[in-house]
């Protein structure tokens, strides 16, 4: 039977996507049909990909091609809005890479745009989308286990250490951690939790003077209903999470020595960071090191870190290839990741969501209202560290009821017999 394709334009083939052209390439639903780029050896590679997909040098030209559905925008943080509504304007449904936007006043902007236009507008690219997340939603929301009472995230990652550019290293353009990793965290928290944050506690720390802006937050989430959460990313590298499980090492993106090679060369001044960043692109020399090598390795803790959901009668956290559960009974790993495909495949479902909705119809679960509530957050966590007081939330909205109705979850044998 012939598959109706959804026809992707990509505005923006930076680093974010060159991770999800992968995703896109082995999916028979989705068609990359043009990309838009300012860097002409960007579009170059692009093309080499993907030889029967037109290229563009702005975004405009793209959102005017009659042969796209729908744009995948990652562009720099501050286009974002920009291109979002512009593409909406264009009568495309889009998907928009985090952070949504770098204000409240732009997010809202483009949720009113999809929505005066009639086009979907899904807020992307974080981990909640991952199964092994979901599946940790479904066993809270089953009530075996109790009531959910705490969250916990925490992340020590490399991120500090990557290539930036210019507009990367400036906070009022969207740099830093709270804007770039904060999401991560945000959405899965706010998706186990039930999504209705009340309020933010949240320090942030600038520690390296050769990266002026936030490396670091900490951060106390309290839901509408009580329930307490905290979440923190320490993006400097000198430890990293991968370390923290049996299966792991010292290694994110970079081994501790070759951290230590970048904390040198950026204390002398003496990094390409331009050579370096162009080389994790399309068709660099480091891209599939980044991205393509990690489809069937096991989960790590990464820029998302390391969640607990702490219940009743028992704690949940993530295992290699899915969800570790500890009860009254042990410990039980439950394999919730088809073919143990934990990388690029992974990232398909932020496609599958947007591919749903326009074709079939069904709920998008996060659409740009979802997203607005998810920045709102990340935002507050950057003004409660400058006043140095609790920020309360205004534009918070809970998980739909049906969220991932048909999604089935194999559970602890345990289980089988129905409530406790």
């Amino acid at each position: 039977m012939s598959v109706r394709r959804l026809r992707i334009g990509m505005i923006g083939i930076g680093v974010g996507g060159a991770e999800i052209l992968r995703a896109m390439d082995g999916m028979e639903t989705i068609e990359v049909v043009a990309g838009a780029d300012l860097v002409p050896e960007t579009l170059r590679r692009f093309n080499e990909r993907f030889p029967e997909a037109r290229t563009y040098l702005s975004a405009e030209e793209l959102c005017r091609d009659d042969n796209v559905d729908a744009v995948w925008v990652s562009s720099p943080n501050r286009f974002h809005a920009e291109h979002t509504i512009m593409a909406a304007n264009h009568g495309k449904h889009i998907v928009v890479e985090k952070p949504m936007a770098i204000s409240l006043a732009e997010a809202g902007a483009m949720v009113e745009a999809a929505e005066k236009n009639g086009v979907k507008l899904l807020a992307g690219h974080t981990r909640a989308f991952t199964t092994p997340i979901r599946a940790m939603r479904k066993i809270i929301q089953s009530g075996y286990y109790g009531q959910l009472r705490a969250l916990n995230i925490w992340s020590y990652s490399d991120w500090m250490l990557r290539p930036r550019t210019a507009d990367e290293l400036d906070i009022n353009q969207g740099g830093g951690i709270p804007y770039r990793q904060g999401p991560h965290q945000v959405d899965t928290v706010r998706l186990l939790g039930g999504g209705l944050v009340r309020s933010i506690r949240a320090q942030t720390g600038d520690w390296m003077k050769e990266r002026s802006i936030p490396g670091y937050y900490s951060a106390f989430l309290e839901f509408e209903n009580g329930l307490p959460a905290t979440i923190v990313h320490n993006g400097y590298g000198y430890f990293v999470g991968a370390e923290l499980v049996p299966w792991g090492s010292d290694k994110h993106i970079y081994t501790a020595q070759q951290r230590g090679d970048i904390r040198r060369q950026l204390r002398a001044g003496t990094r390409d960071e331009t050579t370096d960043k162009q080389s994790i692109r399309i068709g660099g020399s480091r891209e599939k090191e980044y991205f393509y090598d990690e489809s069937k390795n096991p989960w790590v803790p990464e820029d998302m870190g390391f969640a607990i959901a702490s219940l009743d009668r028992a704690d949940l956290r993530q295992s290699q290839f899915g969800v570790f559960v500890h009860d009254d009974d042990g410990k039980h790993d439950l394999d919730v990741v088809p073919d143990h495909e934990m990388g690029m495949v992974q990232r398909r479902a932020e496609l599958e969501e947007l591919y749903a909705s326009v074709v079939h119809g069904t709920p998008l679960w996060h659409d740009g209202r979802w997203g607005m509530a998810t920045l709102e957050v990340c935002l507050a966590i950057i003004e409660s560290a400058k006043q140095r007081r609790e920020i309360m939330l205004q534009h918070q909205m809970p998980v739909r009821d049906d969220y991932d109705a048909d999604m089935a979850v194999p559970l602890p044998v345990t289980m089988a017999g129905g409530k406790h």
